[in-house]
């Protein structure tokens, strides 16, 4: 989400988290992402066509697909998101593939600070393409993240929430 016209995006961890959970929701897999000026473009393949018959019939065809995912569009996703936190674990065994993956790959990018990203999946393994542009002037720089580096980068997650704010004390109250 952009807070100011022509600013850095704010918050890809939640972003991409919201929107890989509507990619699990899909069952999307070998997934390319593209952010654009007004929200991101993702395209991956999905099985489609599976139905009861012949053994041939019954596997479905895979095709890909393309999503256009505007602002408001991940607004909404992050809302809902907010509202089903809490009850149960979402973060937990449960979550989706892409949910927990496109998460902490997001923490990554917002330590980053890019203009732009494009990012792309190939069998667990994703590869991050970021767009830096400052008064030196204008740079890529790719990262990679292996299976085994999401399984890292989850179990360190932990150790990167922020301790909840204890309540505020009224006034004239004693400890």
């Amino acid at each position: 989400m952009r807070i100011y016209e022509g600013s850095p995006r704010q918050d890809f961890e939640e972003v991409l988290r919201s929107i890989g959970t509507f990619l699990d929701q899909r069952g999307m897999r070998e997934i390319l992402l593209v952010e654009a000026p007004d929200g991101f473009i993702v395209q991956g393949l999905v099985h489609v066509g599976a139905a009861s018959g012949s053994w041939s019939e019954s596997i479905g065809q895979i095709e890909k697909e393309t999503l256009t995912f505007l602002d408001e569009d991940i607004a909404r996703f992050m809302d809902e998101a907010l509202a089903h936190r809490g009850q149960g674990t979402p973060m937990g065994p449960n979550a989706g593939q892409y949910q927990r993956a496109l998460r902490v790959i997001g923490r990554y990018i917002d330590e980053q600070k890019p203009r732009d990203v494009f990012l792309f999946e190939q069998d667990g393994a994703f590869v991050v393409r970021l767009h830096h542009a400052g008064q030196a002037g204008s740079r890529h720089t790719l990262a990679e993240f292996t299976r085994e580096d999401i399984d890292s980068l989850l179990a360190d997650a932990p150790t990167h929430r922020k301790p909840p704010t204890p309540p505020a004390k009224a006034a004239g109250a004693t400890a």
